[in-house]
Parts: C-alpha cells; sequence; structure tokens
C-alpha cells in the first residue's frame, strides 16, 4: 500500500564525495590551501601525527572537502611531497643527453636544491617522515622511482640502467642524510663545492661507464 503524497516537494539527492558547504570555503583556491596546510602538517608534525581533521582545519574547510579533493590521508601525503618534491622532479630534463659532464651536473643539480632555502624545509620533513612511517617510504618511493628515477634510466646508454641510476641517486640520498638530517661533520659543514668534486667522478662512473 503506498503513502499519500502530503505535497511536499521531494528533495534533490545529495552529491557523493562532495561536503555540503558554502561555496566560499569550497571555492577555486580551497585545493591550494589545502595542499599548503598539508605541507605545513606533516613538516611541523610526521606523518604520523598529522591528521585529514587537522589539514582541514589549518585549511578553513571542512574535512570531507580534503576527502572530496584528494581521498584518503596516503593520497593528501602523495600530493602535497608531489608539490615540495617538484624542484628535484626536474632533474631528468636537466640531465638529459647525458655526456662527459653528466655525474657533475647531477650532483650540482641536487646539492642546488638541497642548498635553496626555500626548498629545504619540504625536503627535510618528507625525508623524515619517509624514515619512521612505511606508508610514508611507500609514497615516496613510488613518486622517486615514477618520475625520475624511470625517466633517467630511459636516458642511459649503459648496461643495466635503473640499477645505475639507483645507485648514484643512493649516494646522493645517503649524502643528504648526513648534511641535512644528521648534520654530521665533516661533511656537515663541507663546502658544496667540494662536495661536488669528490661526488661527481663516482656518479659519472654509474651513469656512463660499460
Amino acid at each position: 500500500m503506498t503513502e499519500p503524497d502530503d505535497g511536499a516537494p521531494e528533495r534533490p539527492a545529495r552529491r557523493r564525495g562532495r561536503p555540503a558547504r558554502a561555496a566560499a570555503e569550497a571555492g577555486p583556491r580551497a585545493r591550494d590551501r589545502i595542499l599548503t596546510a598539508a605541507r605545513t602538517q606533516f613538516a611541523e608534525r610526521g606523518y604520523d601525527k598529522a591528521s585529514v581533521r587537522g589539514i582541514a582545519k589549518a585549511a578553513g574547510v571542512d574535512a570531507a572537502l580534503v576527502h572530496h579533493y584528494f581521498g584518503t590521508k596516503e593520497q593528501v601525503f602523495a600530493a602535497a611531497i608531489e608539490l615540495s618534491f617538484a624542484p628535484a622532479l626536474t632533474m631528468p630534463d636537466a640531465l638529459a643527453g647525458g655526456g662527459a659532464e653528466v655525474g657533475e651536473r647531477m650532483a650540482r643539480f641536487m646539492f642546488g636544491v638541497w642548498e635553496n632555502p626555500v626548498s629545504r624545509p619540504p625536503l627535510l620533513a618528507i625525508m623524515r617522515s619517509a624514515l619512521t612511517n612505511d606508508t610514508a617510504a611507500a609514497v615516496l618511493r613510488g613518486l622517486i622511482e615514477r618520475r625520475m628515477l624511470q625517466r633517467l634510466a630511459g636516458e642511459l646508454s649503459v648496461p643495466d640502467p635503473e640499477f645505475r641510476v639507483q645507485l648514484a641517486a643512493s649516494h646522493l640520498i645517503g649524502i643528504a642524510l648526513l648534511r641535512y638530517v644528521i648534520k654530521m661533520d665533516p661533511v656537515a659543514s663541507a663546502d658544496t663545492e667540494e662536495i661536488i668534486a669528490m661526488v661527481a667522478p663516482t656518479l659519472q662512473r654509474y651513469l656512463t661507464q660499460p
């Protein structure tokens, strides 16, 4: 038996995945505010202690809006670190074509990113999160492999290019860990040009020698 129509207008179905908040909150710059807040939250609190709710509060939006734009906390982290890692991700373009000085160019490029006072803090936050959380490490590993190492390997005309690129990357990451995270002397206080001069021949061997 059907119920009689009481004459009330039918309520429109709520759109899934989008929070019912004011248009001003969900405006065109909301996504940018969320990303900025996420970078800050992950940098200050680390992956484990940062939360979608905290990111939303810092961005001045509802937590549902964060989920709408990015999905899970892991996906928010991936978007935030890709933004933070953007300067380093251009390295394959800088090294295109290889050449006799590719090792020096690689070292100079990476230390240029790390020595930049704007790009260093978010990179430090990413590295610390990756060192303390398996999920954060997996996200960072996927980003580096997909956006940097695979492209670099495609530029090499040597056997086992993926292995060689990973060796070169591990060399630079190890130095970055000692110099910027642990701050172990004499590496931490050494002149950048001195480090580049020492490291470049090894990188050149990894990337070019048969």
